[in-house]
C-alpha cells in the first residue's frame, strides 16, 4: 500500500457485495466460521455462542475453525481464497482489514477480498497500572512519565496489536514517551503488570477487573467513549485529559468478496435476530461485557473505513513497519 487514499478506496469497495443472487438455497450445507485466533480468546468464543445460535435458525450446522497466527493473516488468506457462496466465513478483529494493510509491507490477501456482513462486537480496552507505580488516576501516570521520560515501561500483546498502538497513540497525544516490552500475548504481560515487571498497559477491561477488584493492579482509566455502567466510579480516558482518545477492540463478520448480494443480506438479518434476543444478550453478551455492534453492510464498510484513517494515521506516526 504507497497511500492511505488508495486502502480507503479498496476499503469503500467493499459496500458493494457481489452480483445480485438467490439466497433462497443458503445455506447449502455446513457453514464454516473462520476463526483467526487461538481456542479460548474472545474471537473464537465469540464465533462459538453465534454459530450455535445461527445453526438453530438454518438447520444446518455451523463449524468453528481456529487458524491463528501470523497476526491473522492466515485465517483471513483462507478465507479470501474461498467460494464466494457464504458457506466459509471470517469472525476476526480489526486487526486483519484496519491494521495489518499498514504495518506489513507485503500481505496475502487484499481488503477487496473481503465483504463486509456486519460489525458483532465492541469491547473496552482499560489503562492499567502496576500496585507499585506511585500513581493513581491518568493524569498523575501521565505527569510522572514526563517527570522520568523514558524510564516507564508498557507491555504489550503483540507489535501492531492495539494495545500497542493505543499506547503508542497515548503518548503522542499526552506527548510522552515510555518503553515498550512486547509479549506474545495479553495474559503474560498482565501477569508482570500484577507481579510489578512492567509498569503498565493497555488491556482488555473484562480481563482487568477482577485482578482489580483483588487488588492485584490499578486501574487507572477506561477507554470507551462513556464510563461503563459497570464500572461507574473509574473514569474514561477522553475525560482524564484527552479529550476524544479511545481505545477499544472490535470483532467483525466477513464473507468471501463476490459472495451474492442477497446471501449477505440474509447473513446479516440472520445475525441481527441472534443479537435481538433477549437470552443472548443476557447470557453472553452482558457477562463478556460486550457492546453490540451489529448493524447494515454498508454502515460496517463506512465504519472500516473510518478506522483505515484512523490506525493509518497511528502506525504512521508510531513508525511502525513489519516484513
Amino acid at each position: 500500500m504507497q497511500t492511505w487514499q488508495r486502502l480507503l478506496a479498496a476499503v469503500t469497495w467493499l459496500s458493494l457485495a457481489g452480483d445480485v443472487g438467490h439466497a433462497g438455497s443458503f445455506p447449502a450445507g455446513p457453514v464454516t466460521l473462520v476463526v483467526t485466533a487461538a481456542p479460548g480468546g474472545v474471537t473464537d468464543a465469540l464465533a462459538r455462542a453465534l454459530g450455535q445460535q445461527l445453526a438453530k435458525n438454518w438447520g444446518q450446522p455451523t463449524v468453528v475453525v481456529n487458524r491463528p497466527g501470523a497476526s491473522n493473516q492466515i485465517g483471513a488468506e483462507y478465507v479470501a481464497k474461498a467460494a464466494p457462496d457464504g458457506q466459509t466465513l471470517l469472525v476476526s478483529a480489526e486487526a486483519t482489514l484496519v491494521i495489518n494493510p499498514w504495518l506489513y509491507r507485503k500481505l496475502p490477501y487484499q481488503p477487496t477480498d473481503f465483504a463486509p456482513v456486519t460489525g458483532l462486537v465492541s469491547i473496552s480496552q482499560s489503562l492499567i497500572a502496576s500496585p507499585s507505580v506511585p500513581a493513581n488516576t491518568m493524569d498523575e501516570l501521565i505527569a510522572l512519565a514526563k517527570q522520568r521520560p523514558g524510564e516507564l515501561d508498557y507491555g504489550t500483546f503483540g507489535i501492531g496489536s492495539t494495545g500497542h498502538l493505543n499506547m503508542e497513540m497515548l503518548q503522542t497525544m499526552a506527548g510522552v514517551k515510555l518503553v515498550a516490552v512486547h509479549y506474545k500475548g495479553a495474559t503474560p504481560a498482565l501477569i508482570d503488570v500484577m507481579a510489578g515487571h512492567i509498569q503498565t498497559m493497555f488491556i482488555s477491561t473484562s480481563s482487568a477487573i477482577q485482578p482489580w477488584t483483588a487488588g492485584q493492579l490499578k486501574l487507572l482509566a477506561v477507554g470507551s467513549a462513556t464510563r461503563l455502567a459497570q464500572l461507574p466510579e473509574i473514569p474514561t480516558i477522553a475525560e482524564s485529559g484527552l479529550p476524544g482518545f479511545e481505545a477499544v477492540s472490535w470483532f467483525g463478520l466477513f464473507a468471501p468478496g463476490g459472495t451474492p448480494r442477497e446471501i449477505v443480506e440474509r447473513i446479516n438479518a440472520d445475525v441481527r435476530r441472534v443479537f435481538a434476543d433477549a437470552e443472548f444478550q443476557e447470557k453472553f453478551l452482558a457477562p463478556n461485557m460486550f457492546e453490540p455492534m451489529v448493524d447494515s453492510p454498508e454502515k460496517f464498510a463506512a465504519f472500516i473505513a473510518s478506522e483505515t484513517q484512523k490506525w493509518g494515521r497511528v502506525v504512521r506516526g508510531a513508525k511502525v513497519k513489519l516484513d
